[in-house]
């Protein structure tokens, strides 16, 4: 038991030791993200408006880019956690991405990440926002019709309060309450299974993490 508080203390300092340093990111982004802004009109201005797409309709950014998840598989472990097995993209895309799961655990996405400082949406989201924000650490919990209202409310609950995770409804998943994490998947049965706790223990800001301590805040919010 000592243990186990040791390790939730410890975890809690690292994050409160990550936001930190995330205030500090979020400053300095502010203003190379004016500055960039800046540059962007100027050479609008200077230059005019370049047509990037062409009238013949072979292929613009309404196309999908290619699944960038299909080199792999799943492979469930005792625990009942998926790990993908194989290379996750981590490119920056403006262009829809069809994954090889539904909700995707990794691969290319959009710039923006999706807010994952406990927020809860209560809309789908795009999943090439979401897949930003486990490039982060995050934990994405979502759950679609079947979920019980009273664990959805719990849960909502629960990820309020924990920095690094969001959730959401997807209508799409195969089964009512799932959990996601950079490169790792599960289902839970309801708010109460102790492998909820489990999985945030061990993935919001864990090792699989590609970028640790990265912004949750500052991105996309519906």
């Amino acid at each position: 038991m000592g243990s186990a508080n040791k390790s939730s203390t410890a975890r809690k300092a690292r994050i409160e030791e990550m936001r930190r340093a995330e205030q500090s990111r979020e400053r300095r982004n502010r203003i190379l993200v004016i500055a960039a802004s800046v540059v962007v009109v100027c050479g609008l201005v200077g230059g005019g408006v370049v047509l990037v797409r062409s009238q013949s309709g072979d292929g613009g950014s309404d196309t999908a880019a290619a699944d960038s998840s299909a080199k792999g598989k799943f492979v469930t472990g005792k625990d009942g956690v998926k790990t993908w097995e194989g290379k996750l993209s981590r490119n920056h895309v403006a262009k829809d991405v069809k994954y090889a799961s539904e909700p995707p655990v990794g691969g290319d996405h959009n710039q923006v990440w999706m807010n994952c400082n406990g927020d809860v949406y209560t809309k789908e989201l795009d999943n090439t926002n979401a897949v930003h924000s486990l490039e982060h650490g995050a934990v994405w919990v979502t759950y679609n019709a079947d979920a019980k209202k009273a664990d959805i409310d719990a849960l909502a609950a629960k990820v309020k309060k924990t920095p690094y995770t969001l959730m959401s409804p997807m209508d799409d998943q195969k089964d009512p309450i799932m959990l996601s994490a950079w490169g790792h998947q599960r289902t839970v049965k309801g708010a109460s299974d102790p492998d909820v706790a489990t999985f945030f223990e061990k993935f919001v800001q864990g090792e699989q993490t590609p970028e640790p301590g990265a912004a949750c805040t500052n991105g996309l919010s519906q």
